[in-house]
């Protein structure tokens, strides 16, 4: 199979990156950022959903969830909240910082990237200190479509913790070269932090996946299934065919019980909804980035009528396609 299904998913998404600040702090510092549902519109508008990520380029600090416990970031330490959580960076466990939406607001006509100084609470857009004490933290957002269908993110925990080590040195050279970028500020800087972050989002899910323990469930374990991984890279490579269980059975040799109890365990859902809500994302992105008719749209996803596909669409969406390209255009 020559289709690389976790790459079809990320087109389909449009996963982007944008908005970086180059942090450091002093003293007893926390940086406490609101769930991303509250700021997703000030930092990247007409995106449905916003995640964060951190990267120590010197120093250590913590970081964790509201309400749960952090964890100790090392020199080269990358860490995401995938699902937008409101969380706290801070120089001790424990420490809680001020969140003011209004902040973003205010500084997001500045040149990128920008760079902020804690000094215990307090917060200055400055030059930061080039004291070798202290802590010095790439921050960034990564945006992506939620709806209709986006398999990946619901996969991923709330926190992930990539540790630089010996073996991971690309998220190495990735926390280098961001701090180098965003200390120096030249031409192109934030359109090379924004290539970049993407890059390490797609490792850092590689990784994720690759260090799943054996009898997981989910999408990305699903991937690595011998026949499920196969069952979701034949319907991914053509998800205007007309599929039925039976014929992805024989395709993948298992009998139609067998995947669809497989299927279910793995995915969550029967191989035909998954098709069903795929089939709607691969439109959902055709409506955005062609001119093509709902008409024309419907048939390359596998529906023989514009009315079964604005139905089915509607189902899963709450619009009829032509008007949710319409409130999607506006918003973009």
């Amino acid at each position: 199979m020559s289709l690389d299904t976790l790459s079809d998913v990320l087109r389909s998404v449009r996963l982007q990156g944008a908005v970086f600040f180059y942090v450091s702090g002093h003293s007893d510092w926390a940086a406490e950022a609101p769930a991303a549902k509250e700021i997703a519109p000030l930092l990247m508008p007409g995106i449905e959903h916003v995640m964060e990520y951190h990267a120590v380029v010197r120093g250590s600090c913590w970081a964790g969830i509201l309400g749960e416990a952090p964890v100790q970031l090392a020199p080269g330490d990358v860490v995401m909240f995938p699902h937008g959580d409101a969380h706290v960076v801070s120089s001790a466990p424990g420490l809680r910082g001020t969140v003011d939406v209004r902040w973003y607001d205010n500084v997001l006509n500045q040149p990128l990237p920008l760079r902020v100084a804690y000094d215990g609470p307090n917060l200055q857009l400055v030059p930061p200190p080039t004291s070798d004490t202290d802590p010095t933290i790439v921050c960034g957002f990564l945006g992506y479509d939620r709806q209709p269908f986006n398999p990946l993110i619901a996969a991923l925990p709330r926190m992930l913790h990539l540790r630089a080590g010996e073996h991971d040195a690309w998220i190495a050279r990735f926390t280098e070269q961001a701090a180098a970028e965003s200390h120096a500020r030249r031409p192109g800087a934030e359109a090379m932090l924004a290539r970049m972050s993407e890059m390490m989002f797609v490792d850092a899910v590689r990784r994720y996946a690759d260090h799943l323990p054996a009898q997981s469930a989910g999408w990305l374990a699903g991937l690595r299934d011998r026949f499920v991984g196969r069952a979701l890279a034949l319907m991914h490579e053509a998800p205007a065919e007309d599929w039925s269980i039976d014929e992805l059975g024989r395709r993948i040799g298992l009998s139609r019980s067998a995947l669809h109890e497989r299927f279910v365990q793995m995915i969550g859902i029967p191989p035909m909804q998954y098709l069903a809500q795929w089939r709607m994302q691969a439109a959902a992105r055709m409506l955005l980035e062609t001119r093509s008719t709902v008409a024309a749209i419907a048939l390359e996803v596998g529906y023989e009528s514009e009315a079964a596909f604005a139905r089915a669409f509607k189902r899963l969406v709450g619009k009829p396609p032509a008007a949710w390209r319409r409130e999607r255009e506006a918003v973009a």
